[in-house]
């Protein structure tokens, strides 16, 4: 996990599941940038999970926070089903499958299979 004194004072701010998120993700791009988002954020140019927590890198290489995720509900519990699964050392793969299984009801993926 990323340390939170990186993070937006905003997330800092924000409820503990959210701050996990964000550390989560900053730390582990590898993963959740194959793992799609179904909170209808592919309409704001997001093209995975990974995407609703960092928008890309400044010049000295850092990290741009999105902060997306910090108001959807949708975005961070794909992230902590992700965490969750990891920790029981399932592999992108399963998780991509349980991911789509579990979040396609809430609508269309941002990525494509």
């Amino acid at each position: 996990m990323a340390p939170m004194s990186m993070m937006p004072a905003e997330v800092q701010d924000g409820p503990v599941v959210v701050q996990q998120a964000y550390q989560y993700a900053a730390a582990n791009a590898d993963i959740l940038t194959q793992i799609p988002c179904y909170c209808g954020c592919g309409a704001v140019g997001h093209t995975s999970n990974y995407a609703c927590y960092v928008a890309g890198t400044d010049a000295d290489g850092g990290l741009r926070y999105d902060l997306h995720a910090l108001g959807c509900s949708i975005c961070v519990d794909i992230t902590q089903d992700v965490m969750r699964m990891r920790a029981q050392e399932k592999d992108v793969g399963a998780i991509r499958v349980a991911i789509d299984a579990t979040y396609a009801r809430y609508g269309p993926s941002n990525m494509p299979r």
